[in-house]
């Protein structure tokens, strides 16, 4: 949808509404489109600040390449009884 800007200046809150429930809100003025009201999630999504969990667990560093060295020795007893 189309605003020109001093409806969406007055209607402001209305503009917020419409960009989460439709989408982008244009702003206008002197018929040239300035301006644009998005939803945040929207905004996230196409500026890479959200990313998705899967996207997060790619992007960890290669394990394959620490060396992780354990002890030799048993694990200790563990007394489960105890109260403690």
């Amino acid at each position: 949808m189309r605003w020109q800007l001093q409806e969406a200046k007055q209607r402001f809150s209305e503009v917020v509404r419409a960009a989460q429930a439709q989408g982008a809100q244009f702003v206008t003025r002197h018929g040239e489109e300035v301006a644009v009201v998005l939803d945040i999630a929207e905004y996230r999504r196409m500026t890479g600040a959200e990313v998705e969990f899967k996207d997060y667990l790619r992007s960890a560093p290669d394990l394959d390449a620490l060396e992780i060295v354990r002890p030799g020795q048993s694990a200790r007893a563990i007394d489960l009884t105890d109260p403690r």
